[in-house]
């Protein structure tokens, strides 16, 4: 007796932990590196199979295919010289007295790569991807990386232009520049931002290319702040891309769009706030819709993810009031692409006007608050590093939004993922602390299942033949079953690897009609695959298709089938 109760306790426990999907894993191409690489950079030529990666010294050229990884290595030669100064500077980082290449960005039709160069940054152009050139002159690499690989830099391509934007960092106040390309050099004034550390940025599009504009996300020292405060801030800023400068005495070679905005991260209406912007990425589409995802932290180093709507970010930038500036804004109002292209049909004194404005009041008044006014709801106790979202189809023909987290361990290399999934029916569900999982909730609405109808694909069988049909299974919690026109009788759904089948029996032998396959998951009800069974002359041969083996019926169903 003992030993049942043990067995159907550990069945219990088995069926409570195993996996809501399984997948077989084949061996993919993979590239080792013959050295130790402890920086490296990563650029991915859209539609292409070829992957950039920096290492030091060093520029890999991977070609991935089915039979393998190609791999080009394009040497950036050190300086010597560098080298020597770097480490009689500081001899603590000797090991960061190298040449770590931290810059790939293909820039119009260039390719843009940088190195720390021992402090010394260097720019160059690949050429045909084997040879470095050197850049032009006027292009000064201080400004778009850091000198050493630890330090936090950010780099973008768009639009036949490279921008970049440098973390404060041994007594430089850090900046956003656009540093190469087509358009003239720019750069934010130094009282525009109090050290900044950057978290990353992305290009936000429009439908009408003037309003194109660039999105950097940073956190920068609160010089106000009390004891009992946060000593960080976070932010959003943002310039637009049509953005050539003022005049000759007002902002010659600053940016005349420049305004950025305080990002809060917390539950509203509690004191417990999260002020250090990490990370962000952008999922967004090109009407100026979408979401940011932020990492933020506090000052006991608690990391969580807020997400915010882009329609209220630009929102806030068209409409808000300036930060310290009472009187009333000029249309084409100050920080907007419409003010650029305004320049030149504005008198010299009413534009010195405008310009003085944008250079003494660079934020706005209103906060960025998060979606729901609180961060997602994630177990606290993991450090989130990294973040990487997406939109998929799933197999019902909804659109999904999927956030890849990273998590940090006592090991900083070892990265776990979380896959967060934004339902679109999300008050459906809710996450149960109890269980730490996502559960549905009952009570969100009237109970009422849900099927989708499918087209029944055809079957054609010879009056003696055998038939399994399948059903793949998309989640091993579920219950599947087979009902044949419209529940008139119920079929028992058995699981085979992946796939769920329908096979006669002496008591329920098939005959020639409709038959679905039915799924059901919290109360949650879909129809995942239909057949209509044609014979060609009498019922099926219930004796025939059992001296069968199931696996070889199913592998030759499934394949024509499904």
């Amino acid at each position: 007796m003992n030993l049942l109760i043990l067995a159907t306790l550990f069945s219990m426990v088995l069926a409570e932990k195993s996996p809501r999907l399984k997948f077989t894993v084949t061996e993919s191409p993979r590239f080792r590196f013959m050295k130790p690489e402890n920086y490296t950079t990563v650029y991915h030529l859209q539609e292409t199979d070829v992957l950039y990666v920096g290492g030091q010294g060093v520029i890999y050229k991977l070609t991935f295919s089915d039979k393998g990884v190609h791999d080009t290595q394009i040497h950036a030669v050190m300086d010597e010289n560098a080298k020597e100064t770097c480490v009689s500077k500081s001899p603590a980082w000797k090991q960061e007295c190298a040449n770590f290449i931290t810059v790939i960005e293909r820039v119009g039709d260039s390719f843009v790569v940088c190195g720390t160069r021992a402090g010394a940054p260097k720019c160059w152009l690949l050429v045909n991807d084997s040879v470095l050139t050197d850049m032009p002159e006027e292009t000064a690499a201080s400004n778009i990386l850091a000198p050493f690989p630890f330090q936090r830099s950010i780099s973008l391509s768009a639009d036949g232009n490279l921008y970049s934007a440098l973390s404060a960092v041994a007594g430089h106040t850090g900046s956003i520049r656009r540093t190469y390309g087509s358009k003239k050099q720019l750069k934010t004034e130094n009282k525009w931002l109090q050290n900044p550390q950057f978290a990353g940025a992305a290009v936000i599009p429009h439908t009408e290319k003037l309003k194109d504009e660039i999105y950097f996300f940073f956190s920068e020292v609160n010089s106000t702040a009390s004891l009992d405060e946060e000593p960080y801030r976070a932010r959003i800023g943002r310039v637009c891309m049509v953005d050539e400068g003022g005049l000759q005495n007002v902002l010659p070679n600053s940016w005349t769009t420049f305004l950025k905005a305080r990002v809060m991260c917390g539950k509203a209406g509690t004191p417990v706030q999260y002020n250090n912007f990490k990370q962000a990425f952008v999922l967004s589409s090109h009407q100026r819709t979408g979401l940011i995802y932020g990492i933020f932290s506090n000052v006991w180093n608690t990391t969580v993810v807020c997400a915010y709507s882009i329609e209220d970010i630009d929102q806030a930038f068209s409409t808000s009031k300036l930060k310290g500036y009472n009187s009333p804004l000029s249309i084409p109002r100050p920080g907007t692409a419409k003010l650029c292209c305004a320049f030149r049909n504005n008198t010299q004194a009413h534009t010195q006007k405008i310009l003085t404005v944008i250079k003494d009041h660079p934020e706005i008044e209103d906060m960025i608050i998060p979606v729901d006014e609180a961060p997602l709801d994630l177990p606290v106790q993991d450090h989130f590093t990294h973040i990487v979202a997406d939109t998929v189809l799933a197999v019902n023909d909804e659109h999904y939004s999927i956030i890849y987290l990273g998590t940090g361990t006592v090991n900083c290399r070892e990265l776990g993922i979380y896959v967060v999934f934004r339902m679109p029916h999300a008050g459906h569900y809710v996450w149960s602390p109890r269980s730490q999982t996502c559960q549905f909730d009952p009570y969100s609405e009237v109970y009422a299942p849900k099927a989708r109808s499918t087209i029944p694909k055809q079957v054609l069988v010879d009056k003696d033949g055998p038939v399994l049909l399948p059903c793949p299974v998309r989640s091993y919690h579920a219950t599947y079953r087979w009902e044949k026109d419209n529940c008139i009788k119920q079929y028992p759904c058995t699981i085979s690897g992946s796939s769920c089948v329908l096979a006669p029996t002496p008591d329920l032998p098939l005959k020639e009609g409709v038959f679905r396959c039915m799924v059901e998951e919290s109360g949650l009800q879909q129809e995942v695959v239909s057949y209509k069974l044609v014979f060609n002359s009498g019922p099926l041969s219930t004796s025939l298709a059992s001296t069968l083996g199931s696996t070889l019926l199913l592998a030759a169903t499934a394949h024509w089938l499904l």
